[in-house]
């Protein structure tokens, strides 16, 4: 489109906004408001409405003069801030909601121009009035935008007209007292809100035009908020002229009072008319403009984001706005339309301003011109949805239930587009300031929280690697699964991009998936360790297969002094091929006098594992080896005391061995064999006796069930399980596996 054949701001977005808010509610309602309300109460009602609008208005114009403006309106606005589902409901249920006020206004002018000329005042004489004049003005706005807003200007005329003729009549209705609150008997202030708050939702009339504006960064915030402001001073000024010059009682009754003390009733009936025309020729001019913009972002079918001529008119979209307007008119009867077309309105305000204020928080590219303060939104949003629930909260969740459905259907259609999308940021913005805060904060030992580095493969059981370690990490804990790919030349590392892993299982079970080239397992393993992670969120636990076969690995013994000297936890799973984990019942925690952490460290995890669905119906053992022939029952009442505290269900069993002397391991084989999961800690042992403790452990995999060894940092609290009162020598001595 031509520069020239685009319009300014008073053009463009102050002339369509400022003839929707001057419409029918000011000649036909503010009377009525005024008489049920009272003075105070009317103009508190004027200035709540405004809140709205106004936060609204800001916010909307902050928004636009970010980025550059495109045809669409709000529907441009919010989808290229806070991405297509969200711009695209809101679109939709604006785009029908214009196109069924466009009804609204015209059953508004009928009645009016029937009244006054005589003509038939049932349903039927309305629809066919109704009719002709939106064959009119849609014939208008097929013609030519520019003509359809140059009328307008004729219409503002009339209305400043009608105005000063208000203003200048007789004051022969005058009340001997001003009624400035509502009086016994009048109606409630919810419904008397109601009806005056459409008044305030005319300013989106020029926004819509943002295609059409020579430059819609500086006449959208001029345009819209001067129209608002021009509308809320009128009506302030013509609610206290109306209190003291007319009594409460005509005000309540009589809807055609402006006409009769009026200067000149003609200009005020041409006020009415010119007022409840021009509104519906925003709508048709303003309403297909949002479909075609939703239509070139394949938000709606194609069709109508067709064009004519140089300057693009939206034919086919209006169209559409035509036979919509048409239906309503036909229906007659539009109170509850009218109701949920309001909720409407009100939904789309909110999101208007929830957007500034997630953009302005979260966003660091966010940088309009037009410059307001954050929470100027935030009201904004609270009180759009707050006065939604008052006055209608079925209509209110029927409108959320409409835009909701909308939101969804778009998320699944997955409409993409080259634009900003908020709520990445407003995550990125959560997840930086949760980071300094978790950062800041001394780790607490008895509230670990875990997160997980595992190392697994491709394998015929990496499902049940991956399902358990999900499992031990709890609701809230970070598992990230590292596939380790060998390239012994490993010139070129992977692009990051291609690091990420994303598939079906590791999106159900909530894991993060990578994968990175080694030259070598062991030291790649060493160097994830070591390098991965940030501030707040350092991965404290290494998980993955028990290695069988690399009991004289020395690059195996070097790593296992790395990740001891790095102080993580250590879990190795030996998975048992045969049992699996069973029907997933029974799980055997094994404590001795020298596993005062990994002992701690257990019952974390069995807190975590009894939370788990498969795992919800086990039943917990901890399984106590008594080498020195303490009492039973006191070593049951002091586990039972250090169960309690962390709060997990438990049964103790308490083994003899002061006489038999039997090899750890040995107790374990006879009483955990058909366990579903056994749970046995690493003792503390020399690196070069590795082998021997890995030949050892191997034998107790032959014969028992599924395993897992737990090897606790030093940041575990330090359990007493020494319950003997024996000599230092005795405490120390070397406990056989």
């Amino acid at each position: 489109m031509s520069k020239k054949n685009k319009f300014g701001t008073f053009a463009g977005v102050f002339t369509p906004s400022i003839l929707t808010i001057l419409g029918v509610i000011m000649y036909m309602r503010l009377g009525w408001v005024i008489g049920n309300a009272g003075l105070m109460g009317a103009i508190a009602i004027i200035i709540i409405a405004h809140v709205i609008a106004i936060t609204t208005g800001l916010s909307v114009s902050s928004v636009a003069t970010d980025k550059k403006i495109g045809a669409g309106g709000i529907y441009y606005v919010l989808s290229r801030s806070m991405g297509i589902p969200i711009g695209g409901s809101i679109g939709i249920a604006l785009y029908v909601g214009t196109a069924f006020s466009i009804a609204l206004y015209l059953i508004g002018f009928a009645e009016s121009f029937n009244g006054y000329f005589g003509l038939g005042m049932s349903i039927n004489n309305f629809r066919i009035t109704g009719t002709i004049a939106l064959v009119l003005l849609t014939a208008l706005a097929l013609i030519s935008t520019s003509v359809a807003l140059k009328a307008q200007f004729f219409i503002l005329a009339a209305i400043i007209i009608s105005i000063l003729s208000i203003f200048l009549g007789t004051n022969e209705f005058a009340p001997e007292k001003v009624s400035m609150f509502a009086m016994e008997g009048a109606v409630s202030m919810e419904v008397v809100f109601a009806v005056f708050f459409p008044a305030v939702t005319g300013f989106t009339a020029g926004i819509a035009m943002s295609g059409d504006l020579k430059d819609p960064k500086y006449s959208i915030p001029i345009g819209t908020l001067s129209a608002i402001g021009v509308g809320l001073i009128v009506y302030i000024a013509l609610a206290v002229f109306m209190a003291y010059n007319i009594n409460s009682e005509v005000l309540k009754t009589d809807y055609n009072i402006l006409m009769k003390m009026a200067l000149f009733a003609p200009v005020v009936v041409a006020g009415i008319w010119g007022a409840t025309l021009s509104s519906a020729l925003g709508g048709i001019l303003g309403g297909p403009r949002i479909l075609q913009a939703m239509s070139i972002d394949k938000v709606t079918p194609k069709i109508f984001g067709k064009g004519r001529g140089e300057n693009n008119e939206p034919v086919n979209a209006l169209l559409l706005v035509f036979i919509i307007a048409e239906a309503g008119i036909l229906i007659g009867e539009l109170d509850v339309i009218a109701r949920v077309v309001s909720m409407f309105y009100l939904t789309a305000y909110g999101f208007i301003n929830i957007t500034y204020f997630l953009e302005s928080w979260a966003n660091p590219d966010f940088q309009p011109t037009f410059k307001i303060k954050r929470w100027i939104g935030f009201l904004g949003f609270v009180t759009s949805f707050g006065v939604m629930f008052k006055l209608d909260m079925l209509a209110m969740f029927g409108a959320l239930a409409v835009v909701g459905g909308l939101y969804f259907w778009l998320e699944r259609k997955e409409v993409k587009l080259q634009s900003n999308d908020v709520w990445r940021s407003v995550w990125e913005n959560v997840v930086n300031k949760g980071l300094k805060q978790i950062d800041s904060q001394a780790t607490e030992s008895s509230n670990w929280n875990p997160n997980v580095i595992l190392f697994s493969g491709a394998s015929a059981h990496q499902h049940y690697l991956l399902e358990l370690s999900k499992t031990v990490s709890g609701r809230t804990g970070i598992v990230t699964n590292f596939k380790l790919i060998l390239d012994k030349k490993n010139i070129k590392p992977q692009k990051k991009a291609d690091q990420i892993v994303r598939d079906k299982l590791l999106t159900e079970l909530g894991i993060f998936g990578r994968q990175i080239k080694v030259d070598n397992i062991y030291t790649g393993i060493t160097n994830i360790a070591t390098t991965f992670g940030f501030s707040g969120v350092e991965p404290n636990t290494i998980m993955m297969g028990w290695p069988k076969g690399l009991e004289n690995s020395e690059e195996y013994s070097k790593m296992t002094e790395v990740l001891l000297h790095l102080d993580y936890n250590l879990l190795y799973l030996d998975f048992d091929m045969k049992t699996k984990f069973g029907d997933y019942q029974t799980v055997d925690l094994w404590w001795r006098e020298t596993d005062s952490k990994n002992a701690e460290m257990m019952l974390n995890i069995a807190r975590f594992i009894i939370a788990s669905p498969k795992w919800n119906k086990t039943n917990i053992r901890v399984l106590f080896v008594n080498n020195n022939n303490v009492n039973k029952e006191i070593i049951k009442l002091k586990i039972s005391k250090l169960v309690e505290d962390l709060r997990v269900n438990i049964k103790i069993k308490i083994i003899n061995n002061a006489v038999e002397q039997k090899a750890f391991y040995n107790i374990i084989e006879e009483q955990s064999r058909s366990t579903n999961l056994t749970l046995v800690g690493i003792p503390d042992y020399k690196i070069e006796k590795q082998a021997e403790f890995i030949l050892k452990t191997n034998h107790l995999f032959e014969n028992i069930g599924s395993t897992l060894l737990v090897k606790a940092a030093n940041n575990f609290n330090v359990l007493d399980l020494d319950f003997s009162k024996k000599s230092k020598k005795q405490k120390n001595r070397k406990i056989r596996i």
